[in-house]
């Protein structure tokens, strides 16, 4: 396939982002567009909120009101990423769909590059940034495709299993 695929920003009603890529994975698995239409993200981040003397770390959108597609554009593409229940438009002057530069891209930190990891299920780990820094745990679960591990971690006397990036953690 001679055209590249870009990332596209676009704007849907507020609240529903989730709505809007599972309709739109839906649609593109229908119609084969998978070569077309190739990855669909609501950027999300890891924020911890402290209620009733607890820590509690809850996911909040990096872009609410906003769905990133990595997509070829045509007609087809165009029509139905613009069609899709709750999508308002792409992001771009007039109608015209602009795709963001890789820089663009990579200061939103959508796309990242698998990292290598040197540690297995069941090894001991220390957490090396967030709020569970310098905590101990033992992987449960790798998510290369996700770039998540699942760490059990003891925190106020019992083993709690923790989501983080990859990168938050190091072998012991």
């Amino acid at each position: 396939m001679s055209e590249e695929t870009k990332w596209y920003v676009v704007h849907t009603y507020s609240g529903y982002e989730n709505k809007v890529k599972a309709n739109l994975e839906k649609i593109v698995e229908n119609r084969s567009m998978q070569d077309y239409i190739v990855d669909i993200v609501v950027p999300m981040e890891e924020q911890i909120e402290i209620k009733d003397g607890k820590k509690k770390a809850t996911l909040k959108k990096v872009f609410p009101g906003y769905v990133l597609v990595k997509m070829i554009m045509s007609d087809e593409s165009w029509y139905i990423v613009r069609n899709t229940r709750g999508v308002t438009g792409f992001v771009g002057p007039g109608s015209k769909p602009v795709p963001l530069s890789d820089d663009e891209v990579k200061a939103m930190g959508v796309e990242e590059f698998a990292p290598e990891v040197d540690y297995e299920v069941n090894d001991n780990v220390r957490v090396t940034s967030g709020p569970l820094e310098n905590f101990i745990g033992i992987v449960e679960e790798i998510n290369l495709e996700k770039k998540k591990v699942r760490v059990s971690v003891s925190m106020f006397g019992r083993e709690t299993p923790v989501e983080l990036e990859l990168t938050q953690i190091q072998k012991i």
